[in-house]
């Protein structure tokens, strides 16, 4: 597939969103392994940053969503400072995408519809894992594993209280596109009174 195709302020979608929706679109149709995978950065109201590859699950017009236990380390950076950033980079293509906003968590109900679609060994396990904590070993995650496979053996699998989704409502886009020495395309987004600007920032 030919990506040098022409990328300028004056073909690229007004629209961030819709802009984004052709570029993964073409994303999805090409094979790679775990195309829906992007880099999360958080970071903690005291200025320490962390970033970790989630799933991308869903976006619309409202935001990009993701999945996770909100006791994680995500989880309580998000809770105590909202704003986080997204980066799908796909070489492949010379592609990058970067996403900035603000946060916020999917209602219970949202949650509760997406957990039902997972297989149930994700649905334990949701329960085994109290991630980023600090566990003995290996065989500690399998037997909690095994304790709840034995709880929710003749019945549905309840969706855990700390389990659920966040979505990324942004502010800020910028899609890249690899050039010749270095001489990238850099095409932002800025929401400006309810209005998406677009300008070009040198490489």
């Amino acid at each position: 597939m030919n990506y040098r195709k022409d990328f300028s302020e004056k073909t690229i979608n007004p629209d961030p969103f819709i802009q984004f929706k052709i570029w993964y679109s073409e994303r999805l149709i090409t094979g790679i392994s775990v195309p829906e995978a992007v880099t999360l950065a958080t970071a903690s109201t005291n200025g320490h940053v962390s970033a970790r590859t989630v799933l991308l699950k869903e976006f619309n017009e409202k935001g990009f969503i993701f999945y996770t236990n909100y006791l994680s380390r995500k989880g309580s950076q998000l809770l105590s400072n909202p704003r986080a950033a997204l980066l799908f980079y796909w070489p492949e293509s010379g592609r990058q995408v970067r996403i900035e906003g603000l946060t916020e968590k999917l209602s219970d109900k949202d949650s509760e519809s997406y957990f039902r679609t997972r297989p149930r060994e994700s649905q334990l396990s949701a329960w085994a894992s109290e991630q980023s904590s600090v566990i003995p070993d290996r065989q500690h995650l399998e037997n909690r594993y095994n304790y709840y496979t034995n709880k929710f053996s003749e019945r549905q699998v309840e969706k855990p209280h700390s389990w659920g989704g966040v979505r990324l409502v942004p502010e800020w886009f910028e899609f890249w596109l690899e050039g010749e020495y270095r001489l990238h395309d850099r095409l932002t987004y800025t929401k400006r009174n309810e209005l998406w600007v677009i300008e070009r920032l040198a490489p």
